[in-house]
Parts: structure tokens; C-alpha cells; sequence
């Protein structure tokens, strides 16, 4: 096979060539790597590659799991690989190189992928975009001039474009179903717990990251959580294990499913035409698929309360992670190490007091339950994943005299992901529409605590009514 007719394919079908022995391992790699060469340059959004270790491991014994030889990528931001640079977006760690492997890649390569790369990510996931000031910007293969989304949009430009057929991403605040929105793909966020942190991590952020991948098919992300979920060795919690293997429920009817519909943001920020024209086509083609779709509107949510709640997670995030790598590496960080919006937001952080973050705690686990019992009047919840389509790149610019601008503009844009992240539920983007102006506008599904089982049955059936791994993009193999 050509390199394009490779391109073409998802991993599970590259995996499956491997399998037979009809393509070997290095063949699948050097044609990644061809790929990337041919497209980074426009699109930005392999920042550190591994091509020569991919190469030397794809020509020597892989284990046999179920994507044996696949090239894959890593987001550079939690997924430490030893050996190699590790940045999380940010000058202040241009130079450093990981001493270890996270659980999640040592769980990777026990499947058989092969890394080929590290892919772009905005300094420490702050913002939806990936423009990091150490990198630049990675472009959206749809239109160059509009952002992939963030923060896991160096690994969605890659997989839209045809680098790689799924790579590596994580979500905080929805950081995989953003850039799967802007690039017409399907991103799960897993239930909280479902991945491993390990070794860096316990709980984050009171729980709000979750580790997975962007993919183009439904089954190629049920396929690599089934190889990547569970435990590590001293968890402080962790998801119920499935009641049978993800790869099954794709192939299983979702039965009738009552799904409620939401299109107007908790926050009271206005919501695009075309991500309302999304959540009604595809709640369309849910009716027409059996399923009770009904409209939803929760009642009595205070967004800005929510909004200074998540806000104060992050801001102590923030400063927690600048203190943490300056502990690290042994260097006292300096305004000039960081972004503007990421300074302020250290600042903000460090002037909060810890009973402010544990009132702040405990706002969202109320928020938590209440969202939950939402889910005994239905199974899943479908909203757009965000008020606009993909934005110009430089939306979230920061003027010198304003530096938390960019944190505003993200609350205009993301109203919807975060509620998953607070309350730990799965949820996923799919890719059923596509604008005017022939940019991709996913479509948000969160399912109950633990129950993935649903969404990727939902998925699998809407995948095989409407399609879309046809649909390339200008910028792509």
C-alpha cells in the first residue's frame, strides 16, 4: 500500500495489516514519519519527533497487543517519555529531559504503538488553543488560519491531517473534545480514575484531568482505553472496571435511549448558530434512530459561582505546577519565564488562601450531585461542545495591560466541557457536522459516572449512520 492509502486508514485496520504480515511495523512508521515531514511544516504540530528511537523500535520485536506497530503520538504535556524533552508548553522547561515514563506510555507501548513524536500543547493547558510563545501556533488542517482547539491540538492537527490514525491527549476542561470538535474527530474524556496518573499524579486538581487520546474512529478509542485503563499501584481512587471489553459495546445496539437536549450555556454566554444548528441535527438523527430525545433545561445552577469555583482550581493549579517544576529543576521562575496569562494567573493563585480552595472544593462536589441527579430523568446529555466554531488563530492573545483577557475569552468560548471535568463524568465530541464555511462543529454527549459503555455504543451507531472518516480535510495526506 501507498502512503496515502495508509494514511487513510484507522489504527486498528493498521494494526490488523501488521497482524496478517501484509505491512511491517517500520514500513507503517516510515510512512508516518514521510507524513510528518510533508505536513508539520504547515501545520506545526510535532514540536519534539522520536523518529530515529520509532525507527529502532519498530525494526526489532514489539509486544503483541492490539496496535502492534501503529504510529502514535504523545501530547507534551503529563506524558513524560524518558529520554526525551519534555516542555508542557513552557520556556521555563525548553531544556528539560524526562528521568521517567508515565504509567499511561509505559501502557502504550504494552499495546505495540509506536511514538513517532510530541505534539504542541499551550504552556501548562491553560487556554483552549495551542499557541505556545516557545513553539508557535499549530494550525487547524480545516483552515490554517483558525486554532485546532486545545490544548490537545498539536495531537488533533496531527490526526486530522493524516500523520498518525489516533494519538495521545488529556482533558481538564475539555482539552481532548475541544480540538476534536475543531478537527472533525471523535475525543472521549474518560471517567475520572479510569486512566492512571501514576507516578506524578494522584488526584489533580481535585480530580479534574483525565488521560485518553483523539481518534478517528469510535473503535480504535474503545480498542486503547480497553488497553489503558485500570489502576496503578497506590491510586487515591479509581473508576468500577467495565462490565465487559469497550471493543464489545461497538459492536453492541445502544437500545432506546433517552437523551436530553441543552443549548444554552449555565453561564449566560451566547451560543453560535451553527454549534445550536449541530446539537439539533444530530439530536435529529438520534430520533431517528429510535432514541427519546427531549429539551433540558437545568434549573437552579448558579454559572458564576461554577465559573469562580473551576477558576480557583485552575489558579492554584497554576501555581502549584511553577512551584513544583521549580523544585524540580532546582531554578527560582521569574515573570520572564512565562507567559503573561500564566504569571497572573501563579499570582492569583498564591494569593489564595486554602480555605478558599476548599471552599472551592466543596462548591463543585455539591455541583457534582446535583448534576448527577439530573441523569435519573435520562441517560445521556447532548450539548454543543462549544459556543463558536473553531476561532481565528490570536483569539486568545494577551494585550500587556490585560493578561487574565485570555482566561475571559475562554469562558465565552467554553461553557459546556468543563461540567464533565467538574463532576467526573465520560463525555465525547462527534463529528456530525460540518458549517458553511466547511469547518467541523462536534457535538457533546456526557454519559453517567463510569458509564462509557453507553457512549461508545451510542458512538459506534452513530458513526455507522452518518459517517465521517471520509471527510479529509485541505491540509492532509
Amino acid at each position: 500500500m501507498n502512503d496515502n492509502e495508509l494514511a487513510a486508514l484507522d489504527a486498528t485496520a493498521q494494526a490488523d495489516l501488521v497482524r496478517r504480515r501484509e505491512v511491517q511495523p517500520r514500513e507503517l512508521v516510515e510512512a508516518a514519519i514521510r507524513r510528518v515531514e510533508q505536513l508539520n511544516p504547515t501545520l506545526n504540530a510535532v514540536v519534539t519527533p522520536m523518529f530515529d528511537e520509532a525507527l529502532q523500535r519498530a525494526s526489532n520485536a514489539l509486544p503483541e497487543g492490539p496496535f502492534t506497530g501503529v504510529p502514535f503520538v504523545l501530547k507534551d504535556l503529563t506524558a513524560e517519555h524518558a529520554g526525551v524533552r519534555y516542555t508542557e508548553g513552557s520556556a521555563f522547561l525548553a531544556d528539560y529531559v524526562s528521568t521517567h515514563d508515565q504509567e499511561l506510555v509505559v501502557r502504550h507501548r504494552r499495546a505495540g504503538l509506536v511514538t513517532i513524536g510530541k505534539t504542541n500543547a499551550p504552556e501548562f493547558g491553560i487556554v483552549p488553543t495551542t499557541e505556545p510563545r516557545l513553539f508557535g501556533p499549530t494550525r487547524n488542517p480545516w483552515n490554517t488560519e483558525r486554532t485546532p482547539g486545545g490544548s490537545s491540538g498539536g495531537t488533533a492537527a496531527a490526526v486530522a491531517s493524516g500523520m498518525v490514525p489516533m494519538g495521545h491527549g488529556n482533558d481538564g476542561g475539555g482539552s481532548i473534545r475541544i480540538p476534536a470538535s475543531c478537527c472533525g474527530l471523535f475525543g472521549l474524556k474518560p471517567t475520572r480514575g479510569r486512566n492512571s496518573l501514576a507516578p506524578n499524579a494522584g488526584d489533580a486538581l481535585n480530580g479534574l484531568p483525565c488521560e485518553h487520546a483523539i481518534t478517528r474512529s469510535v473503535r480504535d478509542s474503545a480498542a486503547l482505553l480497553d488497553a489503558t485503563a485500570g489502576p496503578a499501584v497506590g491510586e487515591p481512587y479509581w473508576a468500577a472496571p467495565p462490565d465487559r471489553p469497550y471493543l464489545e459495546e461497538v459492536a453492541a445496539e445502544p437500545g432506546r435511549l433517552r437523551i436530553a437536549v441543552t443549548t444554552v450555556a449555565s453561564t449566560g454566554v451566547p451560543v453560535h448558530e451553527d454549534c445550536v444548528a449541530a446539537v439539533r441535527e444530530t439530536a435529529r438523527l438520534c430520533e431517528e434512530l429510535g432514541h427519546d430525545v427531549f429539551e433540558f433545561t437545568p434549573a437552579d445552577v448558579d454559572g458564576n459561582t461554577l465559573t469562580e469555583a473551576f477558576v480557583a482550581l485552575y489558579v492554584s493549579g497554576v501555581a502549584a505546577t511553577i512551584a513544583g517544576w521549580a523544585r524540580v529543576t532546582g531554578r527560582a521562575p521569574t515573570e520572564a519565564d512565562f507567559e503573561p496569562l500564566t504569571w497572573a494567573m501563579r499570582v492569583m493563585g498564591d494569593s489564595m488562601s486554602p480555605a478558599d480552595y476548599l471552599l472551592a472544593v466543596a462548591y463543585l462536589q455539591r455541583f457534582s450531585r446535583q448534576v448527577g441527579g439530573w441523569f435519573t430523568g435520562f441517560d445521556v446529555w447532548l450539548t454543543p461542545v462549544l459556543a463558536e466554531p473553531p476561532v481565528p488563530l490570536g483569539t486568545f492573545d494577551a494585550p500587556p495591560d490585560q493578561p487574565l483577557l485570555p482566561l475571559l475569552r475562554a469562558g465565552l468560548w467554553v461553557p459546556f466541557t468543563p461540567i464533565a471535568n467538574i463532576t467526573g463524568q465520560p463525555a465525547m465530541s462527534v463529528p456530525l457536522y460540518w458549517n458553511g464555511d466547511g469547518l467541523p462543529v462536534g457535538s457533546q454527549f456526557v454519559g453517567r459516572y463510569g458509564d462509557e459503555a453507553t457512549l461508545f455504543r451510542l458512538a459506534a451507531q452513530l458513526e455507522r449512520a452518518r459517517p465521517w472518516a471520509g471527510r479529509r480535510p485541505p491540509v492532509s495526506a
